[in-house]
């Protein structure tokens, strides 16, 4: 998938505050979700959104993440830490090891998207759906 450009921040991507990179890694991993779905064939919207919603909610990234984690290298697994450690606000919906895990996943996508490692970026959300397989059924379609 081609991605706009990195941001041209005049800072290492260590001295960006961790919710930043998180906020970036949203973005990015919500259209490549999106791109992806529509890949697959999707055409109806309401289709689209309810797996996108599954694709990108706490829960689901949480579990991607637990997935990943020995597959990471130091640096990314620092970069999992000082997301998963970040303070923030957190929906009440999910629960704060859940919600921080996802932080942390977000921020990990900021992380590659931002230094321009988007190879790396591009090959672990290549696995995504298999990961989502290992995962208890849910119902996207209600």
């Amino acid at each position: 998938m081609t991605y706009y450009p990195p941001a041209k921040i005049n800072k290492k991507w260590q001295d960006i505050n961790i919710l930043l990179l998180a906020y970036l890694g949203d973005g990015v991993y919500e259209l490549w979700v999106r791109k992806h779905l529509i890949e697959q064939g999707l055409a109806k919207v309401d289709e689209l959104h309810k797996k996108t919603t599954y694709y990108v909610q706490a829960k689901t990234q949480a579990a991607i993440l637990k997935e990943l984690m020995a597959d990471l290298d130091e640096t990314e697994t620092s970069v999992v830490l000082r997301g998963r450690n970040a303070k923030g606000h957190y929906p009440r919906n999910v629960s704060v090891v859940t919600y921080r895990h996802a932080t942390a996943f977000e921020a990990l996508v900021g992380y590659w998207y931002l230094t321009g490692n988007l190879e790396r970026m591009t090959d672990i959300f290549s696995r995504i759906d298999g990961i989502l397989e290992k995962l208890p059924a849910v119902n996207v379609d209600s």
